[in-house]
């Protein structure tokens, strides 16, 4: 999920919780950029099966442990620009879940390139409406009370997270403008970061 113009790599995460809006944002970003799109979840879907009868049958560690290995094998499959929805819980492991995973944890979070979508800032007005959206969605086998409990005990994680945040509640095609435009300034602060690097070292 790298491409490297010049002496930049790029490399464009979509963070939040489930329900914030990575999956159709990511991919209208991807689309008007032009770049591959790579949704997490999906892909665990399409390894795995279903994600709750994964979770049920062998437990969250076992899941979050076999998430970590096909994010890493994604990365690795992949070189051309990449926009990538990760799943909602992976920024916020414990730490041992997997060997890479605190070295992948930090990179995603320091990286300039990655966008943290929530539906509000204000916690009640968030989990309203995450909820709503969860429990929409058929494969999840969600229910409401489940999922108020983990949109509270997650917010102040995400909150915490030193990432670019967007409120994802408006229209899909506006919070992806405003990614766009922040992925296109990020590209070019980071090019002309290196070009003063390089210009410093002659």
């Amino acid at each position: 999920m790298r491409c490297r113009r010049g002496n930049v790599s790029l490399r464009v995460h979509l963070i939040g919780p489930g329900g914030a809006g990575k999956t159709t944002v990511g991919e209208i970003v991807a689309a008007r950029l032009n770049w591959r799109f790579v949704d997490v979840d999906r892909c665990f879907l399409a390894a795995h099966g279903n994600i709750a009868d994964f979770i049920r049958e062998r437990g969250y560690a076992e899941y979050a442990s076999h998430n970590v290995r096909l994010y890493e094998q994604l990365r690795r499959d992949t070189s051309a620009p990449t926009i990538c929805a990760v799943s909602s819980g992976f920024m916020l492991y414990p730490a041992d879940v997997a060997p890479a995973y605190p070295a992948l944890r930090r990179d995603i979070e320091a990286d300039g390139f990655t966008a943290l979508l929530l539906p509000s800032f204000d916690l009640e007005r968030c989990a309203k409406l995450i909820v709503a959206r969860q429990v929409s969605r058929p494969y999840l086998h969600a229910n409401e009370a489940d999922e108020m409990r983990k949109i509270r005990a997650r917010f102040p994680a995400f909150m915490r997270l030193n990432c670019k945040r967007f409120a994802s509640d408006g229209p899909p095609e506006h919070v992806a403008a405003d990614i766009e435009r922040f992925i296109v300034a990020s590209m070019a602060s980071r090019e002309h970061g290196s070009h003063a690097v390089a210009g410093g070292t002659r």
